[in-house]
């Protein structure tokens, strides 16, 4: 059921999309003068751009050694991931809440391996 306010509005709506506004030619005119550009010097200088934006970074990677620090970030999370498991599975069964170790590994490799896969999966699918 539609409100009264609704239907008036969609009522005014079709009457102004069925208005025709003369221009008297205004809009070619327009578009006639204004000033050409041609694509290949646009498209030259946003080529330079990116080549120069792209050498500037990899001087910068190269001057802060890079590798060297993505290095030790990774192997940095890699042990810190492995000491976390390790502690969990040493003291998940001392508690008191009832919760087998296993499972929670099972499901941390589900969230990080499967559902990343998945994802990239039906991105791919629609792209």
């Amino acid at each position: 059921m539609e409100d009264k306010n609704d239907i008036l509005l969609k009522q005014l709506f079709e009457q102004a999309a069925q208005q025709q506004i003369e221009d008297n030619g205004f809009t070619e005119r327009v578009m006639m003068n204004l000033p050409e550009v041609k694509e290949s010097r646009v498209r030259c200088y946003t080529r330079l751009w990116t080549m120069f934006c792209v050498v500037i970074a990899i001087l910068i990677f190269w001057l802060i050694s890079g590798w060297d620090m993505i290095e030790g970030m990774m192997t940095g999370g890699k042990h810190m991931l492995i000491n976390t498991i390790e502690v969990f599975m040493l003291t998940a069964p001392t508690t008191e809440i009832e919760i087998n170790p296993w499972t929670v590994v099972l499901l941390l490799g589900f969230v990080l391996v499967f559902l990343p896969y998945q994802t990239f999966r039906k991105l791919s699918a629609t792209l």
